[in-house]
Parts: structure tokens; C-alpha cells; sequence
């Protein structure tokens, strides 16, 4: 190795050509890397147990947000249940209700139109109310209209784009009132934005948590190796060489936490799977939980290692320069 010291009082610093800094730069950050990890593996209790109160923190944010995302999947499929019912005026025939659902069934905007003729729509009253015999004195002179249900597309389920179409259908001759039915599922849309604001803020909240949870064991950390860090500092070592393997320590406690929080909220779901098929049974749907998938496993790691990295740095910048060589 192409080496030069410069001379001067005080300890001689060691200085690598420029050719070699890259290499040596990252020998520095694998042996710091090991190093660091060994650390942890010989203190295997107190490691766990700060590993085991960040993962808690994170996991209770990161298992609500499965949760909502698992009911938003559940809301997505509601879309389809919006539908725009068009009452049609009692003079019109039965064929020309055909012919303007055969008309609307062929527009983008609908994935699906049906046609409820009078007669139908009489029957169905009938046999829902109860009061079959009271309504056939209705059979040769029938008050109810048909009505045309027109389900639009999930494309096209925008409140702006069938606003405008509930209008234009409504202007329609053979039509005497246009209903969309969709009040409910804005009022459940609405309870989701708030439960995602919620869930957002409870995460920046543990956050913190974590943050100063980290921050507080690397500074207990600098603390218990004052004396070495003091004799490091006299031989000459830089403030990046003494911060390093804090760092490090920050990171690995976040990313052990990030895994606990992983493990915590997978088996929760998984606990949750059966009490959840059953209760989706009973309305006739066939709805499981899913499993955090790759993309939200890789940000709650991410997330559990930078919050370590981070609450390690604020803590070695705020409590290592006030360590000084006597």
C-alpha cells in the first residue's frame, strides 16, 4: 500500500494516496460492519431487548396499516356497487325502456345496465312488503314505473364524471328522476381518509419514539466507553473514526427491530386469518387478510434501519464532542 506520514507534533496521522481511498474506505466500513455485529451477538439479552421495544413501536403503526390496507382492498370492490338508477316516466313502454337500456348498456361509462319493467318491479313490491293480495287490484292498472340500474365502470366512478352523467341522463325525455346511489360508500370512503390520517400520524408519533429510544442507548453507549474514546481521541483518531461503529450500532438496533415488527404483525395477521374468513362467510363473501407484501416489507425495514441510523447520528453528534482528551 502506497503510504505517506506527514511530520509534525502530536500523533502521526496516516494518510493513503487518493488512488487507494475508495478501497480503504470500505475495508474501514466492513471491519466496523463486523465488528459492530459482534458487539450485539456478545450482549445477546440487552441486544433483544432494545431491539424488541423498537420493534413494538413500529409494529403497532405497521399492523394498522395492513389492516387499512386490507379494508381498503375490501372498499376498492365496493366501487361496483354504486349504481345510477333511472326512473323512467309511467307512459313509457316497455319496448322503449329496452331500447334505452340496450343504449346505455353500450356506453363506457356503464360495465353493466339491467332493465326493471313496471311489471317486474310490481312483483318484486309485492312479494317484499307482504301485502300480495292488497296489490293485485294494481295488476290491470300498475302505478310503479320501470327502472333502468346502470352500474358504472370503476373508470368512470369518479364523483365530477357521474355527476355530469346523472345530469345528462336526467335531461332525457323518457325520464322522470335520476338517483345515484353512492351516499354510503363516500360516507365509508371518508371514514377510510381519516383512519389513513390517523394511522399516519400515530406512525410519525412512534417515530419519535424510536428515535429517542435509540438515541438513548447510544448515548448510554458513549457513556460506558468514555475512558476509550478519550485515549482514542489523544492517539489521533478523527471524529468519524469514533462515530462510526455508533452508527452502526443504531442501524443494526433499527433493522433488528424492523424484523421483530415484520414477525409481530405477519403472525398477527395470520392469527386473525380464521375469525375473519368466518365473519366474511356470514355476508357471503370469500375475503382473507393478506400478508404484508415485498414492497410494505422493504419500507418497514427501511424505515425501522433509518430511524436507527438516524436517532444514533443526533445522539453521537450531540454527546461526542463534548468528549475531549484531558
Amino acid at each position: 500500500m502506497n503510504t505517506r506520514t506527514r511530520p509534525g507534533p502530536g500523533p502521526a496521522r496516516l494518510r493513503v494516496s487518493p488512488r487507494l481511498r475508495p478501497r480503504a474506505w470500505l475495508l474501514r466500513h466492513a471491519q466496523t460492519f463486523v465488528y459492530t455485529l459482534g458487539q450485539l451477538a456478545r450482549a445477546p439479552i440487552a441486544t433483544a431487548m432494545s431491539a424488541a421495544v423498537i420493534g413494538i413501536a413500529l409494529a403497532l403503526p405497521a399492523g394498522l396499516y395492513a389492516v387499512l390496507q386490507n379494508v381498503q382492498a375490501v372498499g376498492r370492490s365496493w366501487d361496483g356497487a354504486i349504481q345510477l338508477s333511472l326512473y323512467l316516466k309511467t307512459e313509457v313502454s316497455d319496448e322503449a325502456a329496452a331500447r334505452l337500456r340496450e343504449e346505455l348498456d353500450g356506453r363506457l361509462e356503464f360495465r353493466h345496465v339491467e332493465l326493471i319493467t313496471r311489471a317486474q318491479a310490481l312483483e318484486e313490491y309485492r312479494r317484499l312488503s307482504g301485502f300480495g293480495e292488497v296489490l293485485r287490484v294494481f295488476e290491470d292498472e300498475n302505478p310503479l314505473p320501470a327502472v333502468v340500474v346502470a352500474h358504472p365502470h370503476p373508470a368512470y366512478a369518479q364523483p365530477q364524471r357521474l355527476r355530469a352523467v346523472v345530469d345528462e341522463l336526467a335531461q332525457r325525455p323518457a325520464v322522470d328522476m335520476a338517483q345515484l346511489d353512492w351516499q354510503w360508500l363516500r360516507r365509508v370512503q371518508a371514514l377510510m381518509a381519516v383512519m389513513t390520517r390517523g394511522v399516519w400520524l400515530l406512525g410519525a408519533f412512534l417515530g419519535v419514539g424510536v428515535l429517542l429510544i435509540v438515541g438513548n442507548t447510544i448515548r448510554l453507549g458513549i457513556e460506558s466507553r468514555r475512558d476509550e474514546i478519550e485515549i482514542t481521541k489523544l492517539f489521533g483518531a478523527t471524529d468519524a473514526f469514533v462515530r462510526r461503529p455508533f452508527l452502526y450500532h443504531g442501524l443494526w438496533y433499527g433493522l433488528l427491530g424492523g424484523f421483530i415488527a415484520w414477525g409481530l404483525v405477519s403472525a398477527s395477521l395470520l392469527l386473525l386469518q380464521g375469525p375473519v374468513g368466518r365473519l366474511a362467510a356470514l355476508y357471503g363473501s370469500d375475503f382473507r387478510f393478506a400478508a404484508l407484501d415485498a414492497s410494505a416489507s422493504a419500507a418497514l425495514l427501511a424505515a425501522g434501519a433509518l430511524l436507527g441510523l438516524t436517532g444514533s447520528w443526533l445522539a453521537v453528534g450531540r454527546h461526542l464532542d463534548a468528549i475531549e482528551p484531558a
